[in-house]
């Protein structure tokens, strides 16, 4: 499937170098967008799109980069934060470090991207701010406090910006995956054989199955991704749109 509606536009994409992160950078640029991935990670298989090496943790790496991207073009049409990081484990057995990865990544990482280019979004008065959290923010998980803190974080931050741009026509949604087809969830499963344990559920971890009967692609993800930055959902904003195949059952 081939999206319309992105040519000339400027996207700037975190965790493009892998997962759902890459997908929706690939899925923009097979729109004709200019695509800009932001990423440490460098991957085997160059992407289709420019990848930038930036520790989105580290406040001065990702001004730096911003700055250079700036001094380029100033302004940017679409901005997705998909950069995330998993650290499992119940609570009392969570080091901080674990604790402050998640949140360093997958909530600050966020921040400082956003905060980066909300100036130009508002001197513009237009575009698209789309956040990948996770059902994980709507349901409490054995095991994933630091994930699901830091998911929900992510998810408010959201909300916040998305209210605060919104007089400038600026809109801010959230994508909200479930279990998808990704390096970080084989990992999780010990390998694409535990997904059948997924979509059955997992009645002693009070985990319910996905009704759907499947686990997502990373299409799956980006097609909404695509959806909310385009001019189709120009009246959407403040959303958390959760797509994991019913498994919160709405929550």
């Amino acid at each position: 499937m081939h999206d319309s509606g992105f040519a000339r536009r400027r996207v700037l994409v975190s965790g493009a170098a892998g997962g759902i992160g890459r997908r929706i950078a690939e899925r923009f640029a097979e729109a004709g967008a200019e695509v800009i991935g932001l990423d440490l990670a460098r991957p085997e298989n160059p992407p289709p799109f420019r990848l930038v090496a930036v520790d989105i943790r580290d406040p001065a790496s990702v001004t730096a980069t911003c700055r250079v991207l700036r001094a380029e073009a100033e302004e940017i049409d679409v901005l997705v934060n998909g950069a995330g990081v998993l650290r499992l484990g119940r609570t009392e057995d969570l080091s901080c470090e674990d604790f402050d990865a998640c949140m360093d990544v997958n909530a600050r990482g966020a921040f400082l991207l956003m905060r980066e280019w909300i100036p130009a979004f508002q001197r513009r008065k237009a575009g698209a701010i789309v956040n990948i959290a996770s059902n994980a923010a709507h349901v409490p998980r054995i095991g994933m406090a630091a994930y699901c803190a830091s998911k929900a974080a992510l998810v408010s931050l959201s909300h916040t910006i998305g209210l605060e741009l919104a007089p400038y026509g600026v809109r801010c949604n959230i994508v909200s995956p479930g279990s998808t087809d990704t390096a970080m969830l084989e990992g999780m499963m010990n390998g694409k054989s535990g997904y059948a344990r997924l979509v059955a559920g997992q009645p002693d971890q009070f985990k319910l199955g996905i009704p759907l009967g499947k686990i997502a692609s990373a299409d799956d993800i980006a097609d909404v991704v695509l959806f909310l930055a385009s001019d189709r959902a120009g009246h959407v904003t403040l959303q958390d749109i959760v797509v994991d195949g019913g498994a919160t059952l709405a929550a």
